[in-house]
């Protein structure tokens, strides 16, 4: 089964786009859910963003482990908001899928815990429009390290299947900022 499900946006989005729904558990999800509760926090100040993405951390990874995780998700997302050019869009909370931008923020953390160092390159450009991207790199490289001790290790799939649906999709993907 490939990292890509895809399905028409019904609640969260648009119609006529396309979203990744990935099981409710496992890295993948850890990341997109966070980066999604993250993002909304900082953009509404609303505390309860946070405690739902803390819960997920807490449920899936324990007290202990979800500390560390949540400490470096924060400073990552701080660092993609601190370089973006433009904003970066998040679906809400309950959504099942995520949209292109959380993709690239899964495919980035997957990128670093992988070793790819121009797919995680392409993937700090693309989600932040900017060309600053060394801090949102490092703060990435950190956060996948936390996420690989907690034994949460995203699929290589991750990476790989963004490119190619990219590719063949057109828009804005990656190659188009190559």
């Amino acid at each position: 089964m490939s990292f890509y499900k895809k399905f028409d946006k019904q609640v969260c989005g648009k119609a006529s786009q396309l979203h990744y729904a990935p099981p409710r558990s496992g890295a993948e999800w850890l990341v997109g859910v966070g980066f999604r509760c993250w993002l909304a926090g900082y953009d509404t100040g609303d505390i309860a963003c946070w405690e739902n993405g803390w819960n997920e951390y807490a449920r899936l990874l324990g007290t202990e482990r979800a500390k560390r995780a949540v400490t470096e998700l924060a400073c990552w997302v701080r660092a993609v908001r601190a370089s973006a050019s433009r904003k970066i869009e998040y679906y809400p909370f309950g959504c099942s899928g995520f949209c292109a931008d959380e993709c690239m923020a899964i495919s980035l953390i997957a990128a670093s815990q992988h070793h790819r160092c121009p797919a995680m390159r392409a993937c700090a450009l693309a989600l932040t429009g900017s060309d600053l991207v060394e801090p949102v790199i490092d703060a990435a490289n950190a956060f996948a390290d936390v996420l690989q001790e907690a034994n949460q290790r995203l699929s290589q799939e991750a990476v790989a299947s963004l490119m190619v649906d990219r590719r063949r999709g057109g828009g804005d993907g990656l190659t188009d900022r190559r």
